[in-house]
C-alpha cells in the first residue's frame, strides 16, 4: 500500500495486493475521522479511481457522520 496525505482532507491509496484494500481503506478513513468531527460541514468519501487505486476525502457532498462510496466513471 502506498499512501499520500493532501492537506489533512484527502488520502491517496495504492494497492499492490487485493488483500490489503480493506485493511487499508479502513486506516485512511480512521485518519479523517478526527478532521471529519472538527468540521461538522462534511463526511467522507471514498472513491475508486482503477482497480486497486483509491481516494479517501473529506467532501461536503456526504452528510456529517456518514461515509459513501463511488466508483469514478
Amino acid at each position: 500500500m502506498t499512501p499520500a496525505m493532501i492537506a489533512e482532507r484527502e488520502i491517496r491509496l495504492s494497492f499492490s495486493k487485493a488483500d490489503e484494500i480493506h485493511d487499508g481503506l479502513d486506516r485512511a478513513v480512521d485518519a479523517l475521522i478526527a478532521n471529519a468531527a472538527a468540521d461538522t460541514n462534511c463526511g467522507i468519501l471514498v472513491t475508486r479511481h482503477e482497480p486497486g487505486t483509491y481516494t479517501v476525502a473529506l467532501d461536503e457532498s456526504v452528510p456529517f457522520g456518514q461515509t459513501h462510496e463511488v466508483l469514478a466513471a
